[in-house]
């Protein structure tokens, strides 16, 4: 079964996820924004083994720490999609432009498309396409339990930034509206801030959408 744990990270307490298969205590970290620290004690604390990276899409809150903690422990990094590499690139810019400590840089081992299916021990995610918050945004799909990591692009009762670079609010909405709104009102979210909410929720009660 799919285990997580989130945890707040920088002061933007974007939510950073620890998921583990508790058949074989894989884990991966999604999202690794900052506070490295806080993160590899909730590894300790949850005996379990990291073997990679996932990345939503590519602002500084999200990937802050991946640098790091690539270099430190040798994780290949996964995602996002190809699209969000200039955020990438542009990690030293997004420090100053938020005024956060310098970071390392990286470069994803491997994008992510539609589609794909990442496999973390017993368990598979899907691949969402979803651009809008940013051009190469993508969102996890766990179908067995109906979860759902949506980084920015849908929030309890809201919906994601587009005043970014390269953000484009119809597109963002198309996103919602043909990848998420297509889905079963149980299915739950996490998303990149903020408390989780279902699908049925947002349909019925997000002023963004109704």
């Amino acid at each position: 079964m799919l285990q997580y744990q989130i945890v707040p990270v920088t002061s933007f307490q974007q939510n950073c996820s620890l998921l583990w298969c508790d058949k074989t205590n894989d884990a991966v970290l999604v999202d690794p924004g900052g506070n490295i620290e806080l993160l590899l004690k909730a590894v300790d604390k949850n005996k379990v083994k990291l073997t990679a990276i996932w990345l939503t899409h590519g602002h500084l809150d999200h990937v802050g720490a991946t640098g790091e903690l690539k270099k430190q422990l040798k994780l290949p990094v996964i995602g996002p999609q190809k699209n969000d590499a200039f955020l990438i690139n542009a990690l030293p810019e997004q420090c100053e432009m938020f005024g956060f400590p310098s970071v390392e840089n990286f470069i994803p081992d491997k994008w992510l498309e539609e589609g794909e299916i990442l496999k973390l021990g017993n368990e598979e995610f899907s691949v969402i396409f979803s651009p809008g918050h940013t051009p190469g945004h993508i969102i996890l799909k766990h179908e067995k339990q109906k979860l759902l990591w949506v980084g920015d692009v849908l929030f309890k009762h809201a919906i994601g930034r587009t005043d970014f670079p390269r953000g484009d609010h119809q597109q963002l909405l198309a996103s919602i509206k043909n990848k998420l709104l297509i889905l079963n009102d149980d299915f739950r979210f996490i998303p990149g801030h903020g408390p989780e909410s279902t699908i049925g929720e947002e349909r019925k009660y997000n002023p963004f959408l109704t």
